[in-house]
């Protein structure tokens, strides 16, 4: 059987991908680690670790210590900020990672570095500007305004989950978001971006690659958002709605973006992306080396990437599959707090709808 190690165990992401690993034909036994006893204690793993953060100096050695004691054949992490640590010290681990390079690691974690790479190399991005200082702030404003309409996005350039992202219209609204985020949550002007505000459809393309070759990819489009009604910009990362979507314009957008990102893709590359104006898909950020929070959402519907991606990390072959569209179009998945997530194929609603 299987050692695997899932870090962050605890968080919605990871709870997702060992799903999708308890979904597959084969049994596994999974360990997990988090920094959040209460998280962790729900996760459904066979054993569990408390670790420190990654960001404190005891962390590898008491991750190395699982690993060995567990006798783990592979290590998955799944928070940004433990894919890059472990990225850096994956020469220091006792168990293999199946992780992209170290570079296109950190350049995509920075999300202006990213933009500013992507933009470079084709791919369609929305024009973005990093905030230099809190006196710049008015003429990047105005920079994007002009050339790109009334509303500019505002956004943390590195975190998960839309983190600090504000769509303003006015230089005060966007010099008193950033104000609070400096005054009360330690960040600086200069961690900030700002960019054109894309108004149309949101997409996510998840995709796995092994050595420089795309094995299976699938697009999904975000319909509506958990907590959407609770976030000041109205949307978040993760869902409550999302559906599949066969768009030979997403699926060459994404695949672009990931071979502009890194010149050979291994492992698993999450790309966003938004329709602008004019309705051209614009990546917005690429995650790699974890896996979107839904994945177990194309797993229930017959795509099983975690899975995949355990057993090409393991050197083991998988079946035929096409590199774009290996699930059906309209599958929706629903999602909510309280309750399971579901699968519908196609609008087949059954609740009758009024006049």
């Amino acid at each position: 059987m299987k050692r695997i190690l899932v870090t962050g165990a605890g968080g919605n992401a990871s709870r997702s991908f060992i799903a999708s690993l308890r979904m597959a034909a084969e049994p596994f036994h999974i360990v997990g680690t988090d920094t959040n006893p209460y998280h962790l204690e729900c996760a459904e793993v066979d054993v569990r670790y408390l670790l420190p953060r990654c960001d404190e100096p005891n962390y590898l050695a008491a991750l190395q210590e699982v690993v060995s004691r567990e006798n783990i054949a592979l290590i998955h992490p799944q928070p940004d900020v433990e894919v890059a640590f472990l990225s850096s010290h994956r020469d220091k681990l006792p168990a293999p990672v199946f992780l992209p390079t170290d570079s296109a690691i950190h350049t995509c974690q920075d999300k202006m570095a990213c933009n500013l790479n992507l933009g470079q190399a084709g791919v369609p991005v929305p024009r973005s500007i990093q905030i230099a200082s809190d006196d710049a702030v008015e003429e990047v404003i105005t920079d994007i305004q002009k050339l790109r309409g009334e509303a500019v996005w505002l956004r943390a350039i590195r975190g998960a989950g839309s983190r600090a992202a504000l769509p303003v219209k006015t230089i005060e609204q966007a010099r008193s978001w950033i104000r609070y985020w400096v005054e009360n949550r330690g960040l600086a002007p200069t961690d900030f971006m700002a960019a054109e505000f894309l108004p149309g459809k949101e997409f996510a393309f998840q995709s796995l690659w092994y050595r420089g070759e795309l094995v299976t990819s699938m697009a999904r489009e975000r319909m509506e958002y958990m907590f959407g009604n609770l976030m000041p910009s109205g949307q978040s990362s993760s869902p409550s709605i999302a559906r599949t979507v066969h768009r030979s314009d997403v699926n060459d957008v994404g695949t672009h973006a990931v071979r502009a990102a890194d010149s050979m893709p291994h492992g698993v590359y999450c790309v966003d992306m938004k329709e602008n104006k004019d309705g051209q898909p614009c990546v917005t950020e690429i995650n790699l080396g974890r896996f979107f929070t839904t994945s177990n959402f194309f797993s229930a519907a017959g795509c099983n990437m975690p899975y995949y991606y355990v057993r090409l990390a393991l050197g083991e072959n998988l079946p035929n599959m096409p590199s774009h569209n290996p699930l059906e179009a309209d599958l929706y998945w629903i999602r909510g707090v309280d309750r399971a997530p579901k699968l519908f194929r196609g609008e087949a609603w059954t609740a009758k709808r009024a006049a």
